[in-house]
């Protein structure tokens, strides 16, 4: 099936873009057939997502020449791309937020009239969530849905518009272990069935495990394509940074054991926590939870089981329906963010564009923004200019930010490189608590060591972290404890070392095993 003979279902030859002087793409070969699942892995920046919005439509190509089934295309926009066959899930989501799920499926599709035909679309939906594993609220509005319901909502979209040629940009980041193997498994039958998949993932394991071949970018080049069965984990990283990684840089190998240390006083104090979701119906419901001075509390659960609403609790986003918020024995329950900030809470919130950053802001607004009100950065009313480029440069450099400059819009930057920034802005005032929600989703192997890094530099200086996060072995590796949140509610707390993630799968999955609380 895989034999050079068998035609590509895409093949990019000498693929280039640029903008302006940066070169995303540089004289890039890629080429996927059929029957297979492709794996695509990179540093962030390297230009993976640019080479895919080419395939998708969304870019025009300077030069180079794109063929789908052995036929040249040259895509204007992403409808003819649609009408190829060609479907794409992107890191930030191509959805209407105020439209539902069947609506948002129906938008744009040719034969779908001037009445709107949301009862099949909603049947269609839930039979292909059903065939899938990806169920979705078909009536539910976009808004309304978490980031991990959003990216399903996306793929089932795709599926439903009867695309060929998929690409699957970090699918099994909401994933409990049991749903990202069972998923794996689908995207090969779907490859069985003839359909080809684009697999982008900066889990060098789970590539392993699903790709058939893996191609390699890497500054905007094309380095390699190996054969899965024929290379490794630490073998591919190596390609993607173009020399032999140090001993803990790696996604997995990167994992230092936590100290276990001994616990101090308690920082954050949380009991019989209720709140509403968007949907106004009960998202938390009767939480209890402690975090110590010099510990990482880690949370684990999928996509929509109450984890943004408790960051958010904590941190004033979210009104408290019932229960208490206590940071350093002082009630902060439903009060304003300002005040909770002021009292040493930090927060590194789930969507780094829409609620941490400010994307068209540069990037010193973006760095200054806890602290622009303060001396040296503010005398009296006025801001110090000054001041302000002195500090971010230094924070650039300190926590190894890689941008133009500190004039460069915040969403020119690479995911990795926004999300170090984020963390190192709220880092920069020593909070005594840090909310930290899936710090490293989507950013690559480099960035995500400097990100663990950071946090347990906050352990070792006696800050209580509070990591939320989808990646158990993450939080296997840097937590002390991990609280399994489930429909709202604290299925079980383990201890980190005498767990495995089958265990909190189970966990995660509403199912309590004995002794499972500790």
């Amino acid at each position: 099936m895989h034999a050079a003979t068998v035609p590509h279902a895409i093949e990019m030859i000498g693929v280039t873009k640029r903008f302006g002087p940066v070169v995303a793409n540089d004289g890039v070969d890629f080429a996927a057939r059929p029957g297979e699942v492709h794996a695509l892995v990179g540093e962030n920046g390297a230009g993976k997502s640019t080479l895919m919005s080419i395939l998708a439509g969304l870019y025009h190509p300077d030069a180079g020449v794109l063929s789908i089934h052995g036929e040249p295309v040259e895509f204007r926009s992403p409808r003819d791309a649609i009408d190829c066959g060609i479907g794409m899930v992107y890191q930030h989501f191509m959805l209407v937020d105020s439209f539902t799920v069947a609506e948002n499926a129906i938008l744009g599709a040719r034969d779908a009239g001037i009445v709107l035909d949301t009862a099949s679309a909603e049947r269609d939906l839930a039979r292909l969530g059903e065939r899938y594993g990806l169920k979705v609220d078909s009536r539910a509005r976009v808004w309304q849905l978490s980031v991990g319901e959003q990216q399903r909502v996306e793929i089932v979209r795709l599926l439903y518009r009867g695309a060929k040629i998929l690409v699957f940009d970090e699918p099994t980041a909401v994933l409990t272990p049991q749903e990202s193997a069972d998923l794996i498994r689908t995207l090969r039958a779907m490859a069985a069935e003839g359909f080809c998949v684009v697999f982008i993932s900066h889990k060098l394991d789970e590539v392993l495990a699903v790709a058939d071949r893996v191609t390699v970018l890497r500054r905007g080049r094309a380095v390699a394509t190996v054969e899965a069965r024929t290379t490794d984990r630490r073998a591919l990283a190596r390609l993607m940074v173009g020399r032999d990684l140090l001993p803990g840089t790696s996604r997995s190998d990167s994992m230092v054991p936590h100290t276990g240390k001994d616990i101090r006083e308690t920082i954050l104090e949380i009991r019989d926590l209720r709140a509403n979701g968007d949907k106004g119906l009960p998202a938390l419901s009767g939480v209890d939870l402690d975090v110590h001075a010099g510990e990482i509390l880690g949370v684990a659960g999928v996509a929509g089981n109450g984890q943004r609403e408790l960051a958010e609790t904590i941190t004033g986003l979210r009104p408290v329906t019932g229960g208490r918020v206590r940071v350093n024995g002082t009630d902060m329950t439903n009060r304003p963010p300002g005040d909770i900030a002021r009292a040493g809470v930090a927060h590194v919130p789930e969507d780094r564009l829409g609620t941490g950053l400010v994307p068209g802001a540069d990037l010193t607004d973006n760095a200054i923004m806890r602290r622009y009100r303060r001396a040296p950065l503010a005398r009296g009313p006025f801001l110090v200019r000054r001041a302000a480029a002195v500090f971010t440069d230094r924070l650039l450099a300190a926590h190894d930010v890689i941008a133009p400059g500190r004039t460069a819009p915040v969403r020119n930057l690479s995911g990795g490189n926004q999300q170090k920034l984020l963390l190192a802005r709220e880092l920069a005032g020593e909070p005594q608590l840090l909310v930290a929600v899936h710090p490293t989703r989507g950013v690559d192997v480099g960035a995500a060591e400097t990100i663990h890094r950071l946090l347990r530099e906050q352990q070792s200086r006696g800050a209580a972290t509070l990591l939320i996060s989808e990646d158990l072995d993450e939080l296997l590796a840097l937590a002390d404890r991990i609280a399994v949140l489930y429909e709202g509610r604290i299925m079980g707390i383990v201890d980190a070392r005498a767990t495995d993630p089958d265990h909190l799968g189970l966990l995660m999955a509403g199912i309590a095993p004995a002794a499972a609380s500790a």
